[in-house]
Order: structure tokens, then sequence, then C-alpha cells
């Protein structure tokens, strides 16, 4: 199958904002929960070792007008707790067994609590995240979440966690995470071949599947990608950073691309990407606590994770350098409180670097880029001329 037929496909399911795919799995393995998760980090093999599917969760994008979603939250927040309340007040998350809101802001906080009043028939979890990195302290409180998250799961008609299958689902998830890994490289250095408006598709898709079969998908595209009739684009390389619970529609990714921007990293799809590298398991030590102990260890910055006494864009100046990219565009969403927080910290860090960047805001139901071509082409052309924004 060539890259844009696998291209289309993947965007047909993730566009499916009944769940198709999720409804399939469960056709296929009866008796199976479908659990939900709220961006940005669960540790989605913990759920597959239970015999669970878990299942991104990113609102409606521009697929569904907000109506009654309107009536449960205010209109000075993002939009994303707004339209996950819109698809599920109409029916099209019933398939959903369990939600697990992890403490990425006050917002999903507050959401978790609104679909406990809502839907007190599912189970609702809370997963709070450490925010201390002594393992002592923080690896054991994250391990004891991830245990109870695991008990509750059984409580509610999973199977019994065990070691050996959350080994194997670690193992699985591991090499699913090389083959994004290897797509990610391609992006990287031939950007025309993958460019991030499909490699985000390709990635998005896996928040829908099993870790194996998101495998074979992420495969293909590698092999048709590769082998794909393209030539090499004179664009600015680029690191998106802003937008990593509430996601861009994807006509604003290809704006950017078509306003001369090559994307070569982003900070969309952290579910999959949280964790820098493979989940390190350990011999003897708790399958439980070497997934606590990797989000502790490998976890990446962002602006929803606390880094205590590190300097705020540090890392973003570092991952740009590494990259060889030319600039950044923060896009963050509108009312995002920990993004719109980082920001200004990590202008500055650029700043001081004598890194190029430009700022935008979206929406997730944005439906015109005009303004946003403009603003990026003219960055683009600043970067390429002279070397600043």
């Amino acid at each position: 199958m060539s890259a844009e037929s696998l291209v289309a496909e993947a965007r047909s399911q993730v566009d499916d904002v009944d769940l198709g795919p999720v409804h399939a799995w469960k056709r296929a393995n009866p008796g199976g929960l479908a659990v939900g998760t709220m961006p940005i980090y669960v540790p989605r093999p913990l759920i597959e070792a239970v015999g669970a599917l878990p299942v991104a969760i990113f609102g409606g994008g521009d697929q569904v007008d907000i109506i009654r979603g309107d009536s449960y939250f205010q209109s000075y927040i993002c939009h994303i707790p707004r339209s996950t309340l819109e698809l599920a007040l109409g029916g099209r998350l019933d398939c959903l067994d369990a939600m697990i809101f992890p403490s990425i802001c006050d917002v999903i906080r507050n959401l978790g609590g609104m679909w406990r009043l809502l839907f007190p028939e599912k189970l609702s979890v809370y997963l709070d995240l450490p925010q201390t990195f002594d393992l002592a302290v923080g690896g054991r409180f994250f391990a004891h979440e991830l245990h109870r998250i695991a008990s509750l799961l059984e409580a509610a008609g999973a199977r019994p966690l065990n070691d050996e299958a959350l080994v194997a689902a670690i193992r699985v998830e591991n090499v699913r995470r090389a083959a994004l890994e290897r797509v990610d490289a391609l992006r990287r250095a031939e950007p025309w071949r993958a460019p991030a408006s499909e490699v985000y598709l390709l990635a998005r898709l896996g928040g829908l599947l099993p870790a194996a079969e998101h495998t074979r998908w992420l495969e293909d595209y590698l092999t048709a990608a590769q082998g794909r009739a393209a030539r090499p684009v004179d664009n600015v390389r680029v690191v998106l950073v802003g937008a990593f619970c509430e996601q861009p529609p994807l006509g604003l990714l290809r704006t950017l691309e078509k306003a001369g921007c090559d994307i070569i990293e982003d900070d969309l799809q952290l579910g999959l990407r949280t964790i820098e590298g493979p989940i390190d398991l350990r011999e003897g030590e708790d399958p439980v606590f070497s997934l606590a102990r990797s989000w502790i260890e490998r976890g990446g910055a962002t602006a929803s994770r606390y880094i205590g006494d590190d300097e705020k864009g540090r890392a973003l100046v570092e991952r740009v350098r590494t990259l060889g990219a030319d600039g950044v565009v923060f896009a963050a969403a509108s009312f995002c409180d920990p993004a719109l927080l980082d920001q200004p910290m990590q202008e500055a860090a650029l700043a001081r670097a004598k890194i190029p960047y430009t700022t935008l805001k979206f929406a997730e139901n944005t439906g015109q880029f005009q303004v946003v071509r403009e603003q990026a082409g003219a960055f683009s052309d600043a970067v390429k001329l002279w070397g600043i924004a």
C-alpha cells in the first residue's frame, strides 16, 4: 500500500468520532474493557496487560459542534473538555468502560469530577503523577498509583495484573516505540518523504489500536515513505511546541508546511512519546516500578511536568541544537494555562540562545488558516534570508 493510502486510511479512523476501531476491537474481544485516557500520558502497557484497550481521547476536533458541552464549563478555558463532554453526552463514547484522567491541569481534573457525576455507572480514575523525582518517594508513589488503577480495572471486569503479562506488554510497547522512533528519524532526516502532517496521523492512530497492531501500521508507512518519489524542498526546520494536550486541526499543520516550515519535532501525541527511549525493564524489579522509574528518569520536558530547580526552556534549547533545527514555532491552544505560562520562560531561553521563534494560538475547531500561513511564511523567509525571526 502506498504512503498516501495509508495516511488516508489513518485519517479516516482518527476522524471517526464514533470510535469505529474501538467497537471493532470489542467485537473481536468479547468482555474486554475499553479504557479512555485523556492526554498526555497514561502507561498504556499497564492497561493492555489486564486485557483492556487503552483509547486516547482528544475531544471532538472540528468534527462536532459544541452545544451541551458548553453548559458544563466556562467559556474561558480550552475546548477539549467541552468537546469531550459533547461526545459523551451524545453517546459517542458509550463504548468506553472506564476513563483515566491524568494530572495535566486543573481543567482536566475538573473534567474528571464532572465525568464522575454525569456517568456514575462508568469507572472514573484520576491519575496523580508525582511531583518529586526521588525514586524512593516519587517512584514509590507512582508505582502505588499504578497498582491502584490495575485493582480498580480488575474490579470493573479486567483481568488481574500479573508480572508476566505486564513484562510482555512492555516489550510489545518497546517494539512500537522503536518503530515510531524510526518514523520520526525519517521525518527529521528527510521531511519531504515523511512530512509531519502524515506522521501525526500515523502516530495518533496508535491511540485507538493495540500496540502490536499499531507497530504494523508504522512499519508499513516507513517502508512506503522511504520508497516514495519525492524531492528535497528548501524549507526551514522547526520544532513545534505547546500543543501537547488539545490537538491542532490537521489543516494548521499542513498550513505550516505549505508556508515553508518542516516540522521535524513536536510535542503532539505525548501519550506515545513522553518517555524517551524504551521502557527500562530490569531483572528482579517489579515491572510496575519499571514503568514508574522510566517515567521519572526518562520523561521528557513538558508544560505539565514539574521540573524543580531546573531552568525552564533549557531542554528546548538543547533539543533544537541537537536536531539542527532553525527555529521554534509556539502553538498553544487558546486558554491552555500550562503551555501559556511556560511560553514566556521558554521564549526567554531561546532569545538568550539566539534561536528564532514565532508564536500563534489555535482552538481544536479552528477553520481559517490564512493568517497562520502569512505569519509562518514571513517567519520562514526571515530565517532563511537573515537567520532571525
